[in-house]
C-alpha cells in the first residue's frame, strides 16, 4: 500500500466557480502562499516535506531525520534545472532511499518530475521524467512503488487527463504506459493517485461533484475496472481531492461537500463478485460548515485518519476512525496546540510510530509540520514544530544606491529608477509569514525626520527614512486586541497623528497614535499603544483624510458599527486624539451591492475650474462599479453630484486627482484579470465639470499586470501595479500620458494579471519615492525625477 499527503489548493479550486473579487474587498480572497507542509511523507524514520511556492526561489524538499530525541535537517532537495515558481515539492511520494518529487510548473510549465537516491549518506537527483506533451500539468500527483512510478497529468489531451506510468529498469527510467481518462475531459482525471498490490485509484475531483476511477493490473496492463461515484455528495464537492486503498477498502474524500463540511466515501470489495459497493461514509462526529473534512487521508495501523484543516476555528483537527471485522467501532479527535487558521491536518503521513501533519496555514500560509510520535500506551504527542526557511532569502541592501544599470538594479529590473535603499520584511517587524500591504508617510516638522509608516497583515510599522540610505526600523504598532490579523490595512496622517483601519480584521476599529512617540526612539524598536481607538466602525477598507478640513472618511465599512453602506463614514478629527462621527454618504447608485460602497476615495477643498462648486469639500470616490463625486461640505447634508462609469468595468478601485483638479486618473483593479483587457489600463476623467464628468481616454501600459494603486505629485503619476512593480508616468499633457520608468520588486516570475507584487507607494517626500512589495518589504527609490 502506497500513501502520500499533498494539499489540494481547496479554496483555489473554489475560487474557479466564484465571480472575480477584488483583491483587495472584504469578499476578496488574497493570494495564497502554498509554501512549507504542503506535502508530505515519511519513509523508514525520514521525514519529507515539500516547500514548493516560495516566491523568491525553486521549490525544497526538506530532508529530517532524527538525532536522539531531537528532529533536525539534513538535507535540502532542489531541481538541477529550478526555476522559480516550478512547484517543485507540490507533490511527493518516498520509498526506502528512493524519492519521486512532482513539480507541474517545471519544463517550461509543461511540468516535470524528478527522482532523487540516497547513497552515502547523500541525497543526489538521478533522473528527470518527463513527457513530449505540452500543458498537461504533468507533476501534479506522484506516486512510488517498488520499481515503477506513476506521475498524474490532468490536463493532459486537451484537458481529458492522464496517469503516465515510468519503469525503472537498471537505473533507467522508460515510460511503459499511459492510463487515459475512460470519461469526460475537464474532470481533473489525475489529481490523486492510491495504489495498493494491483489495485490504482486515481482521483477526478474537477467536474460536478467529481469523481474517483479504478484500474486493476494484470500482466503490465491497466484496465478501468471500476468508475467510483457517489449519490452522498453535492456538486462542487471535489469528491476525489484525495484517495486512498487499503486491502479491499478505497477512501474518496469529498472536502468541500455539505457546505465544505466534508466527507469521505468508503467503498468496500465484494468477494464473490470483486465490485466495489460504497459501504459507508465517514463525517466528523461534531461536523460544521467550513471544515474541509477530507482534505487529507492517512493509515495508522487499522486506523484511518482523515484530516479536517479548517475545523477548529481554522485550527485544523484529525479524525481517527476504527473498525473491527469491517464495521466501524467509533472515532476520536485530535487537535494541535496551535494559533487560529494554521490549518493542522491540511497534509499528513504515517509511517509506523511517526506521523508528520501539515500545518499548512500556520505563520500566514508560511507553513509548518508537527513531527507526533505514538508511546508505548499508543497515545500520539507531538515532538517537534519544523519549519522552513522561506522567508530569509532576500538580505537588506543599504549603505548605498544601487544605479539602474543595464536594466537592473541588484536582482531588480528597472528603468531610469535606482534603488536606494531595502529593508525585507524581517527586517522592519514582521515574522515568519508576515506580508505588507498599504502604506503612508509622515514628517516630524520639529525635527525634520521622514518616517515611512508601513501596514503589515498583523500590525504597523515605522521606519525612519530620513537618511534613506540607511533607514531605521523604529517600530510596530499591534493590531488591536479584538482584531484578527488580515490582508488589508490603510492609514493617513494629520496633525502629527496616523489613523489605522484593517478590512477583514473583525473588530478592529481605527487606530489613533500621536507619532510624536517616534521621537522616543533611542536605538531598541519599540512596540507601540494606540492613543485611542474609534470604536464607531469595526473592519474598513480604506482611510480618507482631507488634511485642509480636518475631515477624515472610512469607506468599506463592514462587520459591525455604523457601516454607512461601504460608503463614507465621515469623522470630524480636528481634535486628532479624540475622533467623533459627524455623517454618512453613499450613493446607492454604485457600488456591487446597491449600497454605495466605496472602496477608495479622495476628498478636497476643490479648486478647479467648475465655478459653481469652487470651495466646496468633494468627495471622488471609486465605488466598484463607478466613479462617485459627491459634496461634502455640510456632513448632515451630503450631496451627490454626479457619477460615471464605463461599459467594460470590472473593479473601479482607486483613483486620484490633478494638482489642478481637471482630471481625475482611475484604475481598475480587476479588468485585466477577467480578461477585459489585456493590458494594464488607466482610465483618464475630465471633472471640470463635477456634475457631468466626462470620460476622456484610456491609456495602456505595455504590460499585463493588474493595478493597483496610483498617486501624483506634480506631473508625474506614480502607479503601483502588483508584478510589473511600479510605473512612472509623464502626465504634463494629461490626455497624453507618457510612460518614463519603472522598478520591478518582484521580477522572479513573469508578468502577469494577479495580486503578488506592489501594493501601494508614497511620492510626497522631496527626494526620494516609498514603496511596499508585499512579500519582499520596504523599497526606497529615485526616481531621477526634475525638481
Amino acid at each position: 500500500m502506497r500513501r502520500i499527503s499533498y494539499l489540494i489548493p481547496l479554496l483555489f479550486l473554489s475560487l474557479l466557480w466564484q465571480p472575480a473579487a477584488a483583491q483587495t474587498t472584504a469578499d476578496g480572497e488574497a493570494e495564497s502562499m502554498q509554501g512549507f507542509a504542503r506535502a508530505v511523507d515519511i519513509s523508514e524514520g525520514t521525514v519529507f516535506i515539500g516547500e514548493p511556492a516560495n516566491y523568491h526561489q525553486p521549490g525544497i524538499v526538506y530532508v529530517f531525520t532524527k538525532n536522539g530525541n531531537e528532529w533536525a535537517e539534513q538535507f535540502q532537495l532542489q531541481a538541477s534545472d529550478g526555476e522559480i515558481g516550478n512547484n517543485f515539492g507540490s507533490v511527493i511520494s518516498a520509498q526506502g532511499g528512493q524519492l519521486l518529487v512532482g513539480a507541474p510548473g517545471a519544463n517550461g510549465e509543461n511540468g516535470a518530475v524528478y527522482f532523487f537516491e540516497a547513497s552515502g549518506g547523500e541525497w543526489s537527483e538521478s533522473a528527470i521524467l518527463s513527457i513530449e506533451a505540452e500543458e498537461t500539468d504533468f507533476g501534479a500527483s506522484v506516486l512510488l512503488n517498488e520499481d515503477h512510478a506513476f506521475v498524474g497529468a490532468p490536463e493532459h489531451a486537451e484537458g481529458l487527463g492522464a496517469v503516465v506510468v515510468f519503469r525503472n529498469e537498471n537505473g533507467s527510467w522508460n515510460e511503459t504506459s499511459t492510463i487515459v481518462n475512460p470519461d469526460t475531459s475537464g474532470s481533473g482525471f489525475g489529481s490523486s493517485l492510491a495504489l495498493d498490490g494491483n489495485t490504482l485509484v486515481v482521483g477526478a475531483p474537477a467536474r460536478q461533484a467529481g469523481s474517483a476511477y479504478v484500474f486493476e493490473n494484470s500482466d503490465s496492463e491497466w484496465a478501468h475496472t471500476a468508475t467510483l461515484d457517489s449519490r452522498q455528495v453535492d456538486e462542487r464537492s471535489l469528491y476525489g481531492s484525495a484517495v486512498e486503498v487499503n486491502g479491499d477498502r478505497i477512501f474518496v474524500s469529498a472536502p468541500r461537500n455539505a457546505a465544505a463540511s466534508g466527507a469521505v466515501i468508503v467503498y468496500s470489495k465484494d468477494a464473490d463478485s470483486g465490485e466495489w459497493m460504497e459501504s459507508s461514509r465517514l463525517v466528523a462526529f461534531d461536523s460544521q460548515m467550513r471544515y474541509l473534512f477530507g482534505s487529507a487521508i492517512a493509515f495508522s495501523g487499522d486506523q484511518v485518519w482523515i484530516g479536517a484543516p479548517n475545523a477548529e476555528g481554522g485550527n485544523g483537527a484529525i479524525y481517527q476512525f476504527s473498525s473491527e471485522s469491517g464495521n466501524w467501532t467509533g472515532s476520536t479527535k485530535m487537535i494541535s496546540e496551535n494559533s487560529n487558521g494554521d490549518n493542522f491536518a491540511g497534509t499528513m503521513a504515517v509511517d509506523n510510530n511517526i506521523a508528520v501533519v501539515g500545518l499548512t496555514g500556520a505563520d500566514f500560509g508560511a507553513g509548518s509540520a508537527a513531527i507526533m510520535e505514538m508511546d508505548e500506551a499508543g497515545m500520539w504527542t507531538t515532538q517537534e514544530i519544523l519549519m522552513g526557511e522561506g522567508d530569509n532569502v532576500l538580505e537588506p541592501i543599504t549603505g548605498g544606491k544601487v544605479n539602474c544599470t543595464d536594466g537592473k538594479a541588484d536582482v531588480y529590473l528597472c528603468d531610469n529608477v535606482d534603488l536606494v535603499s531595502f529593508l525585507p520584511i524581517r527586517e522592519i517587524g514582521g515574522t515568519r509569514g508576515v506580508r505588507l500591504n498599504d502604506m503612508w508617510g509622515w514628517t516630524d516638522e520639529e525635527t525634520g525626520k521622514n518616517y515611512a509608516i508601513v501596514g503589515r497583515n498583523n500590525g504597523t510599522s515605522f521606519v525612519d527614512v530620513t537618511d534613506p540610505l540607511n533607514p531605521v526600523y523604529i517600530g510596530d504598532l499591534p493590531l488591536t486586541e479584538s482584531a484578527q490579523p488580515n490582508a488589508w490595512r490603510d492609514m493617513k496622517v494629520y496633525k502629527n497623528h496616523v489613523y489605522v483601519v484593517a478590512d477583514g480584521a473583525r473588530e478592529h476599529g481605527m487606530q489613533v497614535l500621536d507619532l510624536t512617540e517616534l521621537r522616543d526612539f533611542d536605538g531598541e524598536p519599540i512596540e507601540f499603544e494606540e492613543t485611542t481607538i474609534y470604536r464607531n466602525v469595526n473592519s474598513v477598507h480604506n482611510i480618507v483624510i482631507n488634511e485642509d478640513t480636518g475631515f477624515a472618511y472610512a469607506v468599506g465599512s463592514s462587520g459591525g458599527g455604523e457601516t454607512c453602506g461601504g460608503g463614507l463614514h465621515m469623522i470630524n478629527i480636528q481634535d486628532p486624539a479624540n475622533p467623533t462621527f459627524a455623517g454618512c454618504f453613499a450613493d446607492p447608485s454604485t457600488g456591487r451591492s446597491g449600497t454605495g460602497y466605496s472602496h477608495d476615495a479622495q476628498c478636497v477643498i476643490y479648486d478647479g475650474p467648475d465655478e459653481e462648486h469652487q470651495g466646496s469639500e468633494i468627495c471622488f470616490g471609486a465605488n466598484e462599479t463607478a466613479i462617485s463625486i459627491a459634496d461634502v461640505s455640510d456632513k448632515e447634508n451630503p450631496v451627490a453630484l454626479s457619477t460615471a462609469s464605463y461599459p467594460d468595468h470590472a473593479y473601479v478601485h482607486q483613483g486620484w486627482l490633478t494638482e489642478d483638479h481637471r482630471y481625475f486618473y482611475q484604475n481598475d483593479e480587476l479588468d485585466e484579470l477577467t480578461g477585459n483587457v489585456d493590458q494594464t489600463r488607466t482610465i483618464i476623467w475630465d471633472v471640470s465639470d463635477l456634475d457631468d464628468p466626462q470620460f476622456v481616454d484610456e491609456y495602456f501600459l505595455d504590460n499585463p499586470a493588474s493595478d493597483h494603486n496610483l498617486y501624483i505629485e506634480g506631473n508625474t503619476m506614480y502607479q503601483s501595479n502588483y508584478v510589473s512593480g511600479l510605473q512612472i508616468i509623464d502626465i504634463s499633457d494629461p490626455e497624453e500620458p507618457k510612460h518614463v520608468g519603472f522598478f520591478d520588486t518582484h521580477p522572479f516570475v513573469e508578468d502577469a494579471a494577479g495580486f503578488s507584487g506592489t501594493w501601494s507607494n508614497f511620492p510626497y517626500f522631496d527626494d526620494v519615492v516609498l514603496m511596499t512589495s508585499s512579500n519582499e518589504g520596504l523599497f526606497i527609490l529615485d526616481t531621477n525625477r526634475e525638481e
